[in-house]
C-alpha cells in the first residue's frame, strides 16, 4: 500500500462513512449478531472492565460499543471521524450520557490523538474498525503513549486469513457413501501482499467504502514495533446450530462454524 496516496485514501474513506452514516446507524442500531454473538463477548471478556476505568473508544461509529462501556461504569471516551457518526452517537446515548465524552478526531492524528491526555487511559478499544484506516501506525504510536503502565488495547478485524477481498465462499456438492452432501468453504487466492478495495460492509449500503487488507504480519508487526505484545486472541465464528433464514445460503452462519470471519486480539506494552 505505501505507492498508494495515503491522505487521498484517508480522505475517501472519510467521505464514504460520512454518507454512510445514516444508513449505517439505521442498520446497525445497538448491535447484530456479529456483535452479539462473534464480537462482542470475546472483547468484553478480554477488556475485562472495571468501573471507573478511563477507556478510549477509537473510531466509535455510532457509539454502541460506547454505550456498553458507559454501562459497566468506564469512562468513555470516544471518537470518530466522520461527523454524523458522532451526531448519531449522541442521539443514541440516552443512558450513562455522563460517562462518555464524543468528540470528532482522526485516528490517523497522532497529534490530536496525544491530545485526549498522555498516560490516562487504563484501555482502548477499536471494534472492527482497523481495516477502514488507511493507515494504523499513527495509531499505534499514539496508543503507545495514550496508555497507562499495564493498559491494553483490544481490536477485533475481519480475519485477516479467512475474510477480505481476496476470498470467496463456496458450496460443494458431493457424494458421500450414498448421501449428497454441500460442504461449504472459502477459497483463499491472495494473502501475504496488503492491498486496497472497496467494498460495502452492509448490503446497500449508499456507497462502497475502502477495504485495507493487512495479513497478520503487518497488521501485529504495527503494534510490536511500538512495543506491544500479543497477549490474547480469539478466533470468532458462528456456531453450527445458528442458521437465518432469509440470508444469502453462503452468508456467515453455522454452515461456516469451522471458519472464522472474526478475530478478536489484545495487546499490551511491553515491560520496559
Amino acid at each position: 500500500m505505501k505507492e498508494r496516496d495515503l491522505q487521498r485514501d484517508n480522505e475517501e474513506t472519510q467521505r464514504a462513512w460520512e454518507k454512510n452514516a445514516a444508513f449505517w446507524d439505521g442498520r446497525m442500531g445497538e448491535g447484530n449478531d456479529f456483535v452479539e454473538l462473534l464480537i462482542w463477548p470475546a472483547t468484553e471478556r478480554l477488556l475485562d472492565i472495571a468501573p471507573g476505568q478511563r477507556v478510549l473508544d477509537i473510531a466509535c461509529g455510532n457509539g454502541l460499543t460506547s454505550r456498553r462501556l458507559a454501562a459497566l461504569g468506564a469512562e468513555v471516551v470516544a471518537f470518530d471521524f466522520a461527523p454524523s457518526m458522532i451526531e448519531h452517537a449522541r442521539r443514541r446515548t440516552t443512558e450513562h450520557a455522563e460517562r462518555i465524552a464524543y468528540h470528532v478526531l482522526d485516528g490517523t492524528d497522532v497529534g490530536a490523538l496525544l491530545a485526549l491526555g498522555e498516560g490516562s487511559f487504563d484501555a482502548a478499544l477499536c471494534q472492527m474498525a482497523l481495516f477502514d484506516m488507511a493507515e494504523i501506525e499513527p495509531l499505534m504510536v499514539a496508543l503507545s503513549r495514550l496508555l497507562r503502565t499495564g493498559g491494553c488495547f483490544v481490536f477485533s478485524v475481519l480475519h485477516p486469513c479467512f475474510n477480505h477481498q481476496y476470498m470467496t465462499q463456496l458450496a460443494e456438492l458431493q457424494d458421500r457413501d450414498g448421501a449428497m452432501v454441500t460442504t461449504y468453504a472459502v477459497k483463499v487466492f491472495g494473502y501475504m501482499t496488503p492491498g486496497v478495495a472497496r467494498g460495502a460492509a452492509i448490503p446497500g449500503q449508499p456507497h462502497a467504502q475502502l477495504y485495507f487488507h493487512r495479513p497478520l504480519q503487518v497488521l501485529l508487526g504495527t503494534a510490536f514495533r511500538q512495543g506491544f505484545v500479543l497477549d490474547a486472541l480469539a478466533e470468532r465464528s458462528f456456531p453450527a446450530d445458528h442458521q437465518q433464514p432469509g440470508r444469502n445460503p453462503l452468508a456467515w452462519s453455522g454452515r461456516f462454524s469451522e471458519i472464522p470471519p472474526v478475530a478478536v486480539m489484545r495487546v499490551r506494552l511491553a515491560p520496559a
